[in-house]
């Protein structure tokens, strides 16, 4: 829609500005995207993932995201005008079907294989299957994408939505690092589950690495200069 486009281009800079100067970005990519449909699936360490993500995928995107975060009052609204994808707990197949139109249409898809916060010791839970499920029914390309920061500079905030108390996990400043890595073909029948799941805990395999992979470059370097992105 064209409102979805107009609100995308004038939030996309503030985004990015932000990323460019209150984080130490460091963002690499194996490859350069391919055209048209894609699926950008990445770990979850902060609620702000999403959005720091979208910004570097610079492109108009659409986030598979919690359905209570459309809630939370002018979010919500930016959320919804935006026309990111609420992901509501027992009603994953409407996502999924939001998703694909997306996809079909060969637009981005931004989704967190592991459904939820990475866990608060850090590490990764596995990958639900939504994912692999768009993947095999779009037959577009999965852009693994693995994150690093600095977990002494999360900020926990308690929130009340609809009556429930919720905490997220705000990264306001510090390093971020991101490697986006190559795409990923998979193809087979969407209604074998047993595939379904190979297919699933492959594209988290990939983003662990990758994760991995930007640990050790955080680890490594003195730091990148805010806004750095590089590709191979």
């Amino acid at each position: 829609m064209l409102s979805d486009k107009l609100i995308y281009y004038a939030s996309w800079p503030v985004v990015l500005s932000y990323t460019g100067t209150m984080l130490k970005t460091d963002v690499q990519k194996h490859a350069q995207f391919p055209q048209g449909a894609k699926i950008i699936a990445a770990n979850h360490p902060t609620t702000t993932d999403p959005f720091f993500v979208a910004s570097m995928v610079r492109t108009q995107s659409f986030i598979m995201i919690n359905d209570l975060l459309f809630q939370v009052p002018i979010l919500g609204a930016y959320l919804r005008r935006s026309g990111h994808i609420p992901v509501k707990v027992g009603s994953g197949q409407a996502a999924i079907d939001a998703a694909l139109e997306h996809l079909a249409a060969g637009q981005t898809i931004i989704i967190f294989p592991e459904g939820a916060l990475s866990p608060e010791s850090g590490g990764f839970y596995p990958a639900r299957t939504g994912v692999a499920r768009l993947a095999l029914a779009s037959g577009a390309p999965v852009i693994p994408v693995g994150i690093h920061l600095n977990w002494d500079k999360i900020h926990t905030i308690r929130s009340t939505v609809r009556g429930q108390v919720e905490y997220g996990r705000w990264y306001l400043r510090g390093p971020y690092n991101v490697t986006f890595g190559e795409p990923l073909y998979y193809r087979g029948d969407v209604e074998d589950r047993q595939y379904v799941r190979i297919v699933a805990d492959s594209v988290m395999h990939h983003i662990i690495e990758l994760s991995h992979e930007s640990q050790e470059r955080m680890n490594q370097a003195p730091g990148a200069l805010p806004g750095t992105i590089t590709a191979a």
